[in-house]
């Protein structure tokens, strides 16, 4: 086929180089159609070549279904070609949404093939989110009150401000009443109450977000009660981790480095960031596999968020959010929907996607963006 298509070129007049003539000519338009969607071999120099030389022109540049470079996995072992715009061939595919092919895919547009998508999308458990599939926690009951909202309780730790910034987060987003728990005087704002012991009335709880040192008996007694919660940073580099795996209500928010960490404390896989990032849905299905009643959101360019058998992914991360505070206004978004009565999984995907919308919006250089400025964004999506 791709012979009869190259005759058929040269009869209608299209002029074929060689890639040395690249380097001589100016385009509009480059459009990647190297290989199908089947290559699983290592490129070859000439492919190589070919792929740099493309890069390196200032065109406007289309992957057709997928760049190529991209492996099944969506990982790139040598080169690949960086595409503005890459048009998938009748359905979505999983490998477009690694963190690594991110850097490569450009705007991910679907082409109809006349044939249904259903046809193709067969794996009805993987969901591709939207950022108008967000649920924000309006209130409708007009003879509510504060209790009506929740109780929301943030176990404070050594780094204090990372818990701060989870409670204000909280509050911004909902929450009827916000707890910072604490040993020491934090003086926090009006608004935010400080306890030294859990609230009775408490439903959720965000606890690992600047947890540093901890007293062990305190901190396993928080995890077995069975309040709604969200876990977060130092927390997935301890053992007393593994006592919340088989519970349900439980909201996960690793990074790379730290579900690496959890891997390796769970038996499943002792890896470093690097093999992670390469085949990030392998190791969140095996997770998912093992503990079936967890949520888990594992943070990224393209954020995967998980229980059991169902998948989503949501492809809304930003640069803008890579910064200190990041995560733990993150874990207060979703800690704030625990409280307020969304259940594990609606919780990570509403904050999930408060959290790309608000950085979205954001209209400051896109390394000028804080944990305020997530705050404050909150208030107005």
């Amino acid at each position: 086929m791709a012979k009869l298509q190259h005759k058929r070129a040269k009869l209608i007049g299209v002029n074929i180089c060689t890639t040395i003539e690249l380097e001589n000519n100016s385009f509009d338009i480059i459009v990647d159609a190297l290989f199908g969607t089947g290559l699983t071999r290592e490129l070859n120099k000439q492919t190589i070549n070919i792929l740099e030389k493309l890069n390196s022109l200032s065109g406007y540049k289309i992957a057709c279904d997928i760049p190529t470079g991209i492996n099944s996995a969506g990982d790139v072992e040598q080169s690949a070609f960086k595409a503005h715009t890459t048009i998938t061939m009748g359905a979505l595919k999983k490998s477009l949404y690694n963190d690594i092919a991110k850097e490569y895919t450009g705007e991910i547009i679907v082409a109809n093939l006349g044939i249904q998508r259903e046809l193709y999308e067969d794996d009805v458990n993987s969901f591709l989110l939207e950022l108008s599939d967000l649920e924000l926690p309006l209130r409708e009951n007009k003879t509510s009150h504060k209790g009506s909202f929740g109780h929301f309780s943030v176990i404070i730790g050594q780094k204090t401000g990372a818990g701060m910034l989870c409670a204000e987060a909280g509050f911004a987003f909902g929450t009827g009443l916000v707890s910072v728990i604490d040993h020491q005087s934090l003086n926090p704002p009006y608004h935010i109450m400080e306890n030294h012991t859990l609230p009775k009335n408490t439903t959720a709880i965000a606890l690992g977000m600047g947890l540093g040192k901890y007293e062990k008996q305190e901190v396993c007694e928080i995890l077995e009660n069975n309040i709604p919660k969200v876990i977060d940073a130092d927390l997935f580099y301890e053992k007393d981790i593994l006592k919340l795996l088989d519970c349900k209500d439980v909201v996960l928010t690793p990074h790379p480095k730290e579900f690496c960490a959890l891997l390796k404390l769970t038996n499943i896989a002792d890896i470093k960031v690097k093999k992670l990032q390469k085949d990030r849905f392998k190791y969140v299905e095996q997770f998912c596999k093992k503990y079936p009643n967890i949520v888990l959101l594992l943070k990224g360019a393209n954020t995967i968020i998980t229980q059991g058998e169902k998948l989503f992914v949501n492809p809304h991360g930003s640069n803008k959010l890579s910064f200190g505070g990041s995560g733990d206004v993150l874990a207060g978004l979703i800690g704030s929907l625990l409280a307020q009565g969304y259940n594990p999984i609606e919780a990570a995907i509403n904050g999930s996607l408060a959290h790309s919308l608000v950085a979205k919006n954001f209209t400051k250089n896109n390394y000028a963006m804080t944990p305020q400025d997530l705050i404050e964004g909150i208030k107005s999506i």
